[in-house]
């Protein structure tokens, strides 16, 4: 097989509401609204999980369900980014909060700003990339406040944070992504009612997503003509869908759901792209019209089945449709016991090299998550980090997955 590349990225990701603590955005105001909800209601959700037995007290008590300190990132990044030497990584995803740096409508935090400043540069001096994301899930409060999303007119907000942002702290920062997830920040937001503001309305789903991808637009537009050598991205979310039989029911149901999970979204931005982020965590298996997984298939501690490899065929996919750069911007697998994610680095390496060598043109790999962190509607419980954290004291612990890791880095950097 070939070797990756000297230019390759490997790295870990995480986002700035789910490890900083101390941030005061539309998360952080809807989880205290609702911790006690979703901490009686623990049972009905998760009761079937594979790792309810270990997690159920702590997926029962409200405090798990409000972010707060967390990792306390914001003030120990430093300490964090050490890991990410110590794994032998040369890079690093992480986004912004938009709520510190415009916390009022037009009114700019310098400090919040001289603190990202300092992020990046440490990040440089360790030689490591900084893979900027504009935004993340978290918006401002002023901003749902005006609809958010809901409306195309509060476009221009996030384009005026974006152009501010970069002018700031674009400097030596050579990727950009402008949106993590859009389809899955709507369905969440406004389909499913997990996340904030947890309404159910399929025309507002639609009109959000749209408006994101607009938004998407206008911002690679603005940030092009800025710095025409930033590479910019947005960061896909894509479940595998493959048929289980031979049906034709299967086979067309398989397609349309991959059309729907990656096409609708992708054919309307692709233009506007230098490389596509895939952020891969499980594959499905379609009978007739529904998805029905393998009972002989391991799940993750939140239920998501473990199948690394099937990574190689989203990465076949999309290169074949769309035939763009492709950097994995997450990947990886809740397992608070680490028994599952040493196998699940391995096979998904072995996927990147067999996808290399069909021609696919690889920009990096970033693991989902440096840190453990707070996963949205989860809470706190499900821990996907390379590094443990004690939440009652801060202490940080590479798992043993974490340094087998470093050491096969080290071997394919060859350090």
């Amino acid at each position: 097989m070939k070797s990756f590349p000297k230019s390759f990225l490997w790295g870990a990701a995480t986002s700035s509401h789910q490890i900083e603590g101390g941030t005061h955005n539309q998360w952080s105001v809807w989880e205290l609204e609702n911790a006690k909800a979703k901490a009686a209601q623990a049972d009905y959700h998760y009761s079937e999980y594979p790792m309810w037995h270990a997690m159920k007290a702590e997926a029962k008590s409200p405090v798990n369900y409000v972010s707060g300190k967390l990792a306390d990132h914001y003030n120990r990044y430093e300490e964090d980014f050490e890991l990410l030497q110590k794994m032998n990584m040369n890079a690093y995803r992480f986004s912004i909060e938009w709520s510190r740096i415009e916390p009022k409508e037009g009114s700019w935090n310098a400090e919040a700003i001289a603190h990202y400043k300092d992020y990046i540069a440490s990040l440089k001096r360790r030689g490591i990339e900084p893979i900027l994301t504009l935004l993340h899930f978290s918006l401002p409060v002023w901003f749902m406040e005006k609809g958010g999303f809901e409306h195309r007119s509060n476009v221009k907000h996030f384009v005026r944070f974006a152009e501010r942002a970069v002018a700031e702290l674009g400097k030596g920062v050579k990727y950009v992504i402008t949106i993590n997830e859009p389809e899955v920040y709507a369905g969440e937001s406004y389909l499913y009612q997990n996340w904030p503001p947890a309404r159910s309305n399929k025309y507002t789903f639609w009109r959000v997503l749209d408006n994101q991808l607009y938004a998407h637009k206008k911002v690679y537009g603005v940030l092009k003509q800025m710095n025409s050598r930033m590479r910019i991205g947005i960061a896909k979310n894509s479940v595998y869908f493959y048929p289980g039989d031979t049906a034709w029911l299967s086979r067309v149901s398989a397609t349309v759901m991959q059309w729907a999970q990656d096409d609708y979204t992708l054919r309307r931005v692709v233009k506007q792209t230098d490389f596509l982020g895939l952020n891969y965590y499980q594959s499905s298996r379609v009978f007739g019209y529904r998805v029905h997984n393998a009972e002989n298939i391991p799940s993750s501690d939140v239920d998501w089945t473990i199948t690394p490899g099937d990574i190689e065929y989203v990465l076949q996919r999309w290169h074949r449709k769309y035939n763009k750069p492709i950097m994995i911007t997450e990947n990886g697998v809740a397992d608070a016991a680490d028994v599952y994610r040493q196998a699940w680095i391995k096979e998904t390496i072995v996927a990147l090299q067999r996808a290399q060598n069909d021609g696919i043109q690889l920009l990096g790999y970033l693991h989902w998550s440096l840190l453990d962190n707070f996963e949205w509607a989860y809470g706190k419980w499900p821990r996907f980090g390379l590094a443990s954290i004690d939440y009652s004291n801060g202490v940080r612990s590479l798992r043993p997955s974490a340094k087998w890791f470093g050491g096969v880095l080290k071997k394919l950097r060859n350090l």
